[in-house]
């Protein structure tokens, strides 16, 4: 069972490599995408309320029943013998470093497609650490992490209006790192106080928008969420969560 995606199977992924391969530094991605399920692989989903709208039944999952079972498969192996994931995901990158270096891109790994892991910390293998020459990006929604992680594993922040969470907000409101809000409708030029700029062309050029939101339009999960009653997405033209947040 092969853990990271070298080839650009999520749609996402392999627009944002696209995107950023149209300027004079060339890029290849990898990806891994696990089955957020549970805490243990997104902490936040309950506190945040995004476990409804979560892209994990989007795309290819939509489609295809045995990307779902891959997910799992993959997820069940980092939940039951991690010391053993953690070995064949340093394999993995491994491999894929000296490809990247064959083929003269440099190497960019997003290992949280759809999870909220800190890969960072000991207790899961101290990845990027490891490869100090490959860059990594993630979202995430553990405030915590923002502007503790190596300088190869930048964060860009997930936005949620869940009264619980937003003690998490405003300590990602004191740093400078990107926020990403998922926008229901148009969307606003400013939201907390911020310039919005449109985020869905490339993940990679987002994390250079310091200090500014990164407007996300919604996508239908093929569930039934109604966008407007999630706290995950934001109404655009809500000026009451707007204003909430006047700086």
């Amino acid at each position: 069972m092969k853990l990271l995606d070298t080839n650009n199977a999520n749609t996402k992924i392999k627009k944002t490599q696209d995107a950023f391969n149209k300027s004079e530094t060339k890029i290849r991605l990898a990806s891994m995408s696990l089955n957020p399920s549970n805490t243990a692989i997104c902490p936040m989903q309950d506190i945040a309320q995004c476990k409804a709208p979560c892209l994990n039944g989007s795309g290819m999952a939509k489609v295809f029943s045995s990307v779902k079972k891959a997910r799992t498969a993959k997820t069940n192996f980092y939940l039951d013998d991690k010391e053993s994931f953690i070995i064949q995901l340093k394999n993995e990158l491994t491999n894929f470093e000296k490809l990247c270096k064959k083929q003269n891109v440099k190497p960019y790994v997003r290992l949280n497609t759809i999870s909220d892991i800190q890969w960072e910390l000991k207790a899961n293998g101290c990845i990027p650490q490891s490869f100090p020459n490959i860059q990594f990006y993630d979202y995430t929604k553990i405030a915590k992490r923002l502007g503790k992680t190596p300088s190869n594993y930048e964060l860009m922040f997930s936005y949620s209006n869940a009264p619980g969470y937003q003690q998490s907000v405003k300590k990602a409101l004191k740093t400078d790192v990107p926020i990403s809000v998922v926008f229901f409708g148009n969307m606003p030029s400013h939201f907390m106080g911020k310039e919005v700029i449109n985020g869905d062309a490339s993940d990679i050029v987002n994390l250079s928008h310091k200090n500014k939101i990164v407007g996300l339009k919604y996508k239908s999960v093929g569930a039934s969420v109604d966008p407007l009653d999630s706290a995950f997405i934001v109404d655009g033209e809500d000026l009451e969560i707007a204003s909430r947040w006047q700086l």
